[in-house]
């Protein structure tokens, strides 16, 4: 993972999903997450872009 994806992981989480894996259910579900929380949404995008 590089320094730009963990900053935007914390920063924007669904963008960095959206940089990664692109439009799709992973990229929803991030979307969702940190429109919930922050914190569920940091750690989904830590999760799916450490896989």
């Amino acid at each position: 993972m590089s320094l730009i994806t963990i900053i935007l992981n914390i920063l924007l989480p669904p963008l960095a999903v959206f940089l990664k894996h692109g439009l799709g259910v992973t990229f929803l579900i991030s979307l969702l997450l940190t429109a919930l929380g922050w914190i569920p949404g940091v750690i989904h995008a830590f999760y799916v872009n450490g896989k």
